[in-house]
């Protein structure tokens, strides 16, 4: 236990499980896999030859196209699987063709797999996922999970929102299947609040406080001891069918010696049952009760698709036990490891993107003070300057949201679950750091460009420029490369940004190396004190909490 230490992991979950995940390892597997909600239906099924297609991927583009990854993987499942996911996979092919949902079941079942190895026999998992693919991926997991091991489809009713929609019934649920490794699996029941018809039946009081009254004989013959004659009642002769206790006659003397319980006219004894020893309403396969979190909230990320903590707790608490490992193979913005922390379970996380990657470390920061490297570990991302280098060269808007990280800046214009960027309205800016130093609290903004070029003095005239323009307190320039004389000559002619709060200039446009931020260098700026809203569910150690989007 001592040994252990957190981990966020960037890059492909596929290969990261396999590498470095091992079997039987994890209690609980939570995944939001994107599963194209906001996108046409009918797109999924076209042929992988349509241009309409090809112009509507924007996440995860290289893992969920029907291409030569996708058919190496099929061509393995076929092949090396066990009859029944070879079979399936299989059928699929034949009944769906070759195109986009056939190419996300596929990558699906070859991550689903691996799921189930590192999965302790004590172990469950909760896919989220949309009625577009639930029926789908439903059958997946039974071929990997086996079908009696399915628990139940929980619909969460996130939003009550009425539309416009004339000629069809408004969507306004998700789906999430539980399934578990064994029959033996961790399961905490989990309560919310009682209605107000629940309430309504504790209509009886005395010195205790309110109460209801719950029968001790229940229908149904039994031969044992709750069958047998208490008190001269003999359950047998009550009702058509006879009756039976629905405790030992120990427990009822018990009951009695307390004075809990009271006989009705007829004879039938009840017990009293408190108001307040009752922990709420056990829950069903129907949760309404946690709404999406509106743009408005001081939880909101702007993540698109985020979820309320609240929903992750109860997953995290229903099926694990504290010091538990909770792993999320799809982390986003990080909410099941944010609920993971927050109920003192140890945790795993893996995401695809950098800008993801990011918005996890601030997020674990700003709530509970934690530090990349000292109190978790991040796997995937580069340390050096020739790593980085790499990156710069491989995807420039990955090396972008990256370096943009190292200065806790917001990035401009991103995809959140893609590999494209955009400028925006705002042209020639990469990122921004808000911060408030003043009594009147208005927000004022850095601005933060980001090269992985040549750079030049005409850049950094540039950035003043843009600084001017925008009306912005101050401007960071990232690059690879050094900076040349002239560009800090540039850069030194700007001036001071001068703060009323701490009553200290800072120079208003400063050029940072990415050698110098692996090297701990940071931006010469007024502290982010004061700067975003704080999370309710988020801000138990009093931090607040960076909005990033």
């Amino acid at each position: 236990m001592s040994e252990w230490k957190n981990t966020l992991y960037y890059g492909d979950n596929l290969a990261i499980m396999r590498e470095y995940i091992s079997d039987e390892s994890v209690d609980l597997i939570y995944l939001d896999p994107p599963f194209n909600s906001n996108r046409n239906y009918n797109v999924l099924f076209k042929d992988e030859s349509g241009q309409d297609a090809e112009s509507q991927i924007t996440a995860f583009e290289d893992t969920w196209h029907w291409g030569r990854i996708s058919e190496k993987i099929y061509e393995e499942l076929a092949a090396d699987s066990s009859e029944k996911i070879s079979a399936m996979i299989s059928a699929f092919r034949q009944f769906i063709g070759i195109n986009q949902m056939m190419a996300y079941l596929v990558m699906m079942t070859a991550r689903l797999i691996e799921m189930r190895r590192i999965l302790k026999p004590t172990g469950s998992l909760y896919l989220h996922c949309d009625p577009t693919t639930s029926h789908y991926l439903k059958m997946v997991l039974d071929a990997i999970f086996r079908a009696e091991n399915f628990k139940c489809e929980i619909i969460w009713e996130r939003s009550q929102t009425r539309s416009s929609i004339s000629k069809n019934y408004r969507k306004a649920h998700d789906v999430i299947l539980f399934f578990t490794k064994s029959d033996n699996y961790t399961f905490n029941m989990q309560y919310r609040e009682l209605s107000e018809t629940s309430l309504d039946n504790y209509r009886y009081q005395d010195e205790k406080g309110r109460y209801r009254l719950v029968p001790l004989l229940v229908s149904g013959i039994r031969k044992g001891e709750t069958g047998a004659t208490w008190k001269e009642i003999d359950p047998n002769i009550r009702g058509k069918s006879g009756m039976h206790w629905i405790t030992t006659h120990v427990n009822l003397e018990e009951y009695e010696r307390q004075g809990l319980i009271v006989f009705s006219k007829s004879g039938i004894p009840n017990l009293k049952y408190y108001l307040e020893a009752s922990p709420g309403m056990p829950l069903n396969d129907n949760w309404h009760d946690i709404r999406l979190i509106p743009a408005s909230s001081g939880e909101s990320m702007g993540y698109p698709t985020q979820k309320p903590v609240a929903l992750l707790e109860r997953i995290v608490q229903a099926g694990s036990n504290e010091g538990d490992v909770i792993f999320d193979p799809f982390c986003g913005c990080g909410t099941a490891i944010i609920a993971a922390q927050n109920l003192n379970r140890r945790w795993i996380g893996i995401d695809i993107t950098h800008l993801a990657v990011a918005l996890q470390k601030y997020r674990l920061k700003e709530t509970f003070g934690l530090v990349e490297k000292q109190d978790y570990e991040v796997i995937g991302e580069p340390e050096d300057a020739a790593s980085a280098r790499q990156l710069a060269q491989d995807d420039r808007y990955q090396f972008q949201w990256w370096a943009l990280s190292l200065v806790q800046a917001k990035p401009v214009g991103g995809e959140s679950g893609g590999k494209k960027g955009r400028k925006g309205k705002d042209s020639g800016i990469d990122g921004v750091i808000n911060f408030i130093d003043d009594a009147e609290q208005k927000i004022k903004r850095i601005l933060v460009q980001v090269k992985s070029g040549k750079v030049r003095p005409g850049d950094i005239r540039d950035l003043i420029g843009t600084v001017e323009r925008e009306k912005a307190a101050m401007g960071i320039f990232i690059t690879l490369e050094l900076p040349s004389s002239d560009m800090n000559k540039e850069a030194v002619s700007a001036g001071f940004y001068h703060s009323q709060g701490w009553e200290r200039n800072y120079p208003k446009i400063q050029i940072l190396t990415i050698e110098a931020l692996l090297n701990r260098e940071s931006p010469d700026m007024p502290p982010l004190r004061m700067t975003f809203g704080k999370s309710r569910k988020d801000a138990k150690n009093g931090q607040g909490q960076n909005r990033l989007f």
